[in-house]
C-alpha cells in the first residue's frame, strides 16, 4: 500500500515555501514585476490556486487518479493571437488590482524562469471566434446590422477577439481601494471563506490572492489596439452574468435582451472604424448566486400583494441580508488593462458601474437605457424600481413610489 504523502501546510513559511519568487506589484516591466507562481512548488508566492471555482474539479481529477500532479503545461503555440499592451496603467500599484496585467504572454514575460523548470501559469488568455447569435442574426435579416464581410462576416456570423481573464487580486491595492486595513482585509477574507486560505493571516509577505471565484470574458469587435485611442469611439456594456436570461431566456429582467442590444451597438461602432467592447462578468444573481436568485424569486411572487416594484430590493435584502455584493470597484481593471481612457457610448443603467469606471479615469460621454421595447412585460417590475433607485434611465422620469406600487409581475399561477 502507497504511503500518504505528507501534507506541508503552506502558512509554515520555514518549509517548502521559503523559496518564493519575488513579485513587486507595479513595476515597469515583466521581468521586474516577477510572474506569479500559486502552483505547489519551493516558488510559490501567491495564496490560492490557478482556475478560481474549478481547481476544486482539478482536485477530484488528481484525486481519482485522472490527472497527474505533477504535471507541467505544453504552452507552445498559446501566445495571445491579437497584442494588447503594455500600457502605462500596468505599471501603477494602484491602477489594478484585481488581474494580473502580465499574465497573458508568459512565455514571452519569463522565459528565464519557464526554461529553469518553474511552473508558471497564464491567467489571460486572448483567441479569435466567430459568433452566432440569433438576436443580432435577426438584425442582420432586418437590415438593421449590414453584412461587410469584415466584422459581419456573412448572414449569421460576426468576427470578434476574445480574452478570458482570471481574478488575481494584489491585497494591498484592494484593500486602499476599499479604504481598509490590509490585515482587516486578510482576516475577514480568511474568517468568510471558512478558514480555506490560511496564510491569509500567517503570511503577510505573500500579497496576491487568486480568489476562488469565477473570472469574466472580454468581447472585443474591431481592432484592439484601437482600444487605448480616446479619438476612437467605443460602444461598451459591462454585463454581470444571469444564466436563466442570458442562457434560457428567462423573462423576469431584462438581461438577456440589454446584453444583445449592447453588442449589437458594438457592432455597429466597430462597423464605424471604431470599436465595440462587451465584457462579461461571472457574478451570478448580483453576486449572491443562483440559488439565493431563485429564492428571492419566489419570495417576490409569493408576497402579500404579488410581485411589486416598491418590494423588489426588500426581497432580496430580506433573503440575502443585502441588496446587491457585485461590489463595481473592482470592476474597471479591465478596461484599464485594455488601456481604455474614454467610453463614447455606455450601455448601461448601473449607476454603481458608472461611478467606479469614472472614479477609474475613464471619461464616459454617453449613456444609454435599455429601449422600452425590449423589456419583457415580467421585468417591468425590475426596471421600475432600478430607476426609483437612481438607475439611468434618460429622458424618463424616475417612478414615484405610487407608481412602483401599481407596477406589478406576473404570479405563478398565471399561465
Amino acid at each position: 500500500m502507497k504511503k500518504p504523502e505528507h501534507v506541508i501546510l503552506t502558512s509554515h513559511s520555514n518549509q517548502i515555501y521559503n523559496k518564493k519568487v519575488p513579485l513587486v506589484w507595479g513595476a515597469h516591466t515583466a521581468e521586474k514585476r516577477g510572474p506569479i507562481i500559486a502552483s505547489q512548488t519551493p516558488e510559490r508566492n501567491a495564496i490560492g490556486s490557478h482556475s478560481g471555482s474549478y481547481a476544486v474539479y482539478r482536485a477530484l481529477s488528481v484525486a481519482s487518479g485522472q490527472f497527474p500532479r505533477d504535471y507541467r503545461p505544453d504552452l507552445a503555440f498559446t501566445n495571445p493571437t491579437r497584442p494588447i499592451g503594455p500600457f502605462s496603467s500596468w505599471s501603477d500599484p494602484e491602477a489594478i488590482v484585481s488581474i494580473d496585467p502580465w499574465g497573458a504572454d508568459i512565455t514571452d514575460s519569463f522565459p528565464k524562469q519557464l526554461a529553469r523548470g518553474t511552473k508558471i501559469m497564464p491567467t489571460i488568455a486572448i483567441t479569435e471566434a466567430q459568433l452566432q447569435i440569433p438576436e443580432v442574426q435577426k438584425a442582420i435579416e432586418d437590415g438593421d446590422l449590414d453584412i461587410d464581410g469584415d466584422i459581419v462576416v456573412n448572414e449569421t456570423n460576426v468576427k470578434v477577439c476574445k480574452a478570458a481573464v482570471e481574478p488575481v487580486w494584489y491585497l494591498p491595492g484592494i484593500a486602499k481601494r476599499l479604504a481598509i486595513d490590509e490585515g482587516e482585509l486578510r482576516k475577514i477574507l480568511f474568517q468568510e471563506t471558512g478558514g480555506m486560505f490560511p496564510e491569509l493571516v500567517t503570511r503577510p509577505d505573500l500579497k496576491v490572492l487568486l480568489p476562488p471565484i469565477g473570472g469574466l470574458t472580454a468581447y472585443i469587435f474591431g481592432p484592439p489596439e484601437q482600444l487605448s485611442n480616446p479619438d476612437k469611439e467605443l460602444t461598451c456594456r459591462v454585463h454581470d452574468e444571469c444564466n436563466g436570461s442570458d442562457v434560457f431566456g428567462s423573462d423576469i429582467c431584462t438581461c438577456r435582451p440589454y446584453l444583445a442590444y449592447g453588442i449589437i451597438q458594438a457592432i455597429k461602432t466597430a462597423q464605424k472604424g471604431g470599436n465595440g467592447l462587451v465584457v462579461y462578468f461571472r457574478k451570478e444573481g448580483r453576486a449572491l448566486g443562483e440559488v439565493t436568485k431563485y429564492l428571492v424569486y419566489n419570495a417576490r411572487k409569493r408576497q402579500e400583494g404579488g410581485d411589486s416594484a416598491d418590494n423588489y430590493f426588500y426581497r432580496t435584502e430580506c433573503v440575502a441580508g443585502v441588496q446587491d455584493a457585485r461590489f463595481q470597484e473592482l470592476m474597471p481593471d479591465v478596461l484599464v488593462w485594455l488601456g481604455i481612457k474614454r467610453i463614447h457610448n455606455l450601455m448601461s443603467m448601473s449607476d454603481m458601474k458608472f461611478n467606479a469606471m469614472q472614479r477609474s479615469g475613464i471619461e464616459i460621454l454617453n449613456r444609454f437605457n435599455i429601449p422600452d421595447h425590449l423589456i419583457p412585460d415580467d421585468a417591468q417590475v425590475e426596471i421600475a424600481a432600478k430607476k426609483a433607485a437612481g438607475y439611468y434611465a434618460g429622458e424618463t422620469p424616475a417612478p414615484t413610489s405610487k407608481d412602483l406600487k401599481e407596477v406589478k409581475g406576473r404570479s405563478y399561477d398565471e399561465t
